[in-house]
């Protein structure tokens, strides 16, 4: 029979655990306008389904200066819930605990809930607010790390794996969320850097800022490692549940679709007006996507950097897909360095847990320069290459405008793999575009002509009705269809309800050689 004595130990051992560092610790943290550890958690999940994993575990107290000390959950709470009616493992560093630094059993706790997911086939949600290494623990330190590092691969590609870094995330600590699959980070109070500006310093003598080497907005526009910035804590879980909506629990499982019951073929006219009258004019293709998706909702990835290529996830008529689509208000939408590696990654993660892929077309190339040749753009815009080839998933390609050159491969051709390839009757699909290619195949023409801007005009025109028209493409077998934009959105619809049942084999192999 349980005693009083009984209870009473466990209600203490418990309100000391969910103290954490206690309230005027948790109390600096609301000043600052975050959360606690276990308020992140509890806004994460539904009312009443949290359940914690390890809550008595402890440190093993041989380690330097940690032999009397008591830290409540060793510094990381751990458990699982339910998102929106979906099971999902979670843990949450609590920086009121020894700034959240990470020892022996604070990753055993981690590694604990990853494997639990992996078991279970759930995705991880990871709180990640840490000042790093607990030096007392010396290497028994970096060895928790290495532990979380090589769970963090076992999960990859099975279950989806997202980090929220909603404070300190420095050192060896920033390698477990660029393991993951994305990242949201903050604004306020968060950073996330390998080195600090002390050590940039110290070794090179340059002065920096904190924000200047590891703020949310510098990874998100120019390292390119954070995909969503939020204003705050709460903001970031809105991120994290929205993305989850559109993720399987697992690569065993389809997307979350919600087929509509009947398909809606209607035209769409209004996507006319969003089309510029000549190719030369950029245009935005933000409100087409908007137009093809359901409700206009679009969750891009990656907003901040590489713009000339737009990546992210939206529904059609119900079914979840991956869209990417050239940006022309950004380098004229060529492809660059970063967006090869910005959809390189898009895709493959796509590819890894089944969504289809919606490709838009509008590239004039890739982008021409010295930096970009010596920065390695050959390497780099081969990897849009292999993984559209090595995809598995439904691919259907629309090809709105332009279509040059390599960048028409790299966007998802037919000979790449895509099912089906459609083009508006304003695509020109070529090897390079009409001035180019009349300047050199009509030198001598034009060279003596009397009007030469006249006849330079004429023969472009002539180019592009002959050799870079959608229907000659069209008549070589290369696309499947030349539609009216207005008929984009049914096109994509009534194609994704017949091909997602695909099934594709390809030759056994430990894993292909992706040109990183």
């Amino acid at each position: 029979m349980l005693s009083e004595k009984q209870l009473e130990i466990l209600r203490e051992r418990r309100a000391k655990i969910l103290a954490g560092g206690g309230e005027d610790k948790l109390q600096e943290r609301h000043a600052k306008g975050l959360l606690g550890a276990r308020e992140r958690l509890l806004m994460l999940f539904q009312p009443d389904t949290f359940q914690e994993i390890a809550t008595h575990a402890k440190h093993a107290g041989k380690h330097f200066g940690l032999a009397d000390k008591e830290l409540p959950s060793d510094g990381v709470i751990v458990g699982t819930g339910f998102v929106d009616g979906r099971p999902v493992a979670a843990f949450s560093q609590d920086f009121t605990v020894m700034g959240g630094t990470l020892g022996k059993m604070h990753a055993k706790k981690i590694v604990q809930s990853m494997q639990l997911a992996l078991k279970i086939g759930v995705p991880v949600v990871a709180f990640k607010d840490s000042a790093g290494a607990r030096i007392q623990e010396a290497v028994d330190a970096l060895s928790g790390y290495g532990e979380v590092f090589y769970n963090n691969v076992l999960l990859s590609g099975v279950v989806p794996q997202i980090a929220i870094i909603a404070g300190p995330c420095a050192g060896g600590a920033s390698y477990s969320p660029a393991l993951m699959d994305y990242i949201i980070m903050t604004k306020q109070n968060a950073y996330m850097f390998i080195t600090g500006p002390e050590v940039i310093k110290a070794v090179t003598g340059r002065t920096t800022s904190l924000d200047e080497v590891g703020s949310a907005l510098m990874h998100a526009t120019v390292s390119g490692n954070v995909h969503f910035v939020a204003e705050d804590d709460r903001h970031a879980i809105q991120i994290a549940k929205a993305l989850l909506s559109y993720l399987p629990s697992n690569n065993t499982e389809d997307p979350p679709h919600r087929p509509y019951p009947d398909l809606d073929l209607s035209p769409d006219e209004g996507i006319n007006a969003l089309i510029p009258e000549t190719s030369a004019e950029p245009m935005d293709v933000k409100p087409i996507i908007q137009r093809l998706v359901d409700n206009g909702q679009f969750l891009e990835v990656h907003a901040g950097w590489a713009g000339n290529l737009v990546v992210g996830f939206a529904r059609i008529q119900g079914i979840v897909v991956g869209v990417l689509a050239n940006q022309s208000l950004v380098k004229a939408g060529a492809m660059d360095i970063d967006s090869s590696d910005k959809g390189a990654r898009f895709i493959r993660f796509c590819n890894a847990f089944n969504i289809p892929l919606v490709t838009l077309v509008d590239v004039p190339g890739f982008l021409p320069g010295i930096e970009q040749e010596r920065g390695g753009i050959i390497r780099h815009g081969a990897k849009m290459l292999y993984t559209y080839a090595s995809a598995t998933v439904p691919k259907i390609t629309i090809i709105l405008r332009k279509a040059y050159g390599g960048s028409y491969l790299a966007m998802c051709a037919q000979e790449m793999g895509a099912d089906m390839v459609f083009a508006w009757p304003t695509a020109e699909i070529a090897v390079m575009g009409a001035e180019g290619a009349v300047n050199i195949l009509y030198r001598s023409e034009l060279k003596d002509a009397a009007d030469r801007k006249a006849k330079a005009a004429e023969l472009v025109e002539e180019y592009r009705a002959k050799f870079a028209s959608p229907y000659m493409s069209a008549s070589r077998g290369y696309i499947t269809d030349v539609i009216e934009p207005a008929d984009t959105r049914a096109t994509i619809a009534l194609a994704l309800r017949k091909i997602l049942t695909k099934r594709e084999l390809r030759p056994a192999k430990k894993h292909g050689d992706i040109p990183l």
